[in-house]
């Protein structure tokens, strides 16, 4: 289940005058994968891409002998492996921020009795990063990976209020191809300098009844905004919860603090967005 509607596209637009056919074809298979976790026979992926069985399957083989997919032996069909997301650590700040937040994001699941989940911005949508579920017998979390509306979650409002204004309209510019439809800019702003004046967002969950997402920047050396950091806060009816929202909003207003000062954020530097 998740808090925040997501969505992923299978198709991809290469710009420029640069043509390199296989690869561009391995792109748009690992595209197409990242959609359907359960796999895909490569005839599959031919129909879905409308290409000939013959030339998606030399690239199928070559990205599993890279191990960049795997085949399953009882249905034979391929899956994205974790190498992906092994070089994506590596290679962006994802590893210095996850190694800052998961210690604080811990620590908050159990004090709030409620999961919390890291995003960054990924193109024209939120990327979840991390996650920590609840340690109770209760939950309500994202999934590891999960695509999110940039524009419509609580997370993604936090993100584009808090991006550089430099920024902002590209990251809005390809929300608009990942959505396929335009956004609606003078009401987007106004929302987005509410986020920004009072520091955070706190919403009933436009997508599961029962549940308020509230949602912290998380800033680095400089400035940038680099996560937000969001708990889907469940209310149950017995009223079992361990804290109230205004009290989980304090406590991850703490911890996003925490976690900005381990990644080298000095208040007086200011936040990009502000």
């Amino acid at each position: 289940m998740t808090a925040e509607g997501g969505k992923t596209g299978e198709g991809r637009t290469r710009k420029g005058s640069y043509a390199a056919p296989a690869l561009d074809k391995a792109f748009l298979i690992i595209e197409l994968l990242a959609s359907h976790p359960q796999g895909m026979l490569v005839s599959e992926m031919a129909t879905a891409l409308g290409r000939s069985l013959g030339e998606l399957f030399r690239i199928v083989v070559v990205m599993e002998e890279a191990r960049y997919l795997e085949k399953s032996p009882i249905d034979d069909r391929y899956r994205v492996t974790y190498k992906f997301l092994d070089i994506a650590y590596r290679a962006t700040p994802a590893r210095q921020l996850t190694a800052a937040a998961l210690p604080e994001m811990q620590s908050l699941a159990l004090t709030v009795g409620q999961s919390c989940h890291l995003v960054v911005i990924e193109g024209g949508a939120g990327l979840v990063i991390a996650r920590e579920e609840n340690p109770g017998t209760r939950g309500f979390a994202l999934r590891m990976g999960a695509s999110i509306d940039i524009v419509a979650s609580c997370s993604g409002k936090v993100l584009l209020a808090f991006a550089p204004p430099a920024q902002l309209g590209r990251i809005i510019d390809r929300a608009e191809l990942v959505q396929g439809r335009p956004i609606g800019r003078a009401r987007l702003t106004e929302e987005l300098e509410r986020v920004r004046t009072q520091g955070y967002e706190l919403r009933e969950s436009p997508v599961t009844r029962g549940v308020t997402d509230i949602s912290y920047p998380v800033f680095g050396f400089g400035g940038d905004c680099m996560a937000a950091l969001t708990i889907p806060f469940l209310e149950t009816i017995d009223g079992s919860q361990s804290v109230t929202i205004p009290e989980a909003r304090r406590i991850l207003a703490e911890a996003t603090a925490r976690i900005s000062q381990q990644l080298g954020y000095r208040p007086e530097d200011g936040a990009a967005g502000s």
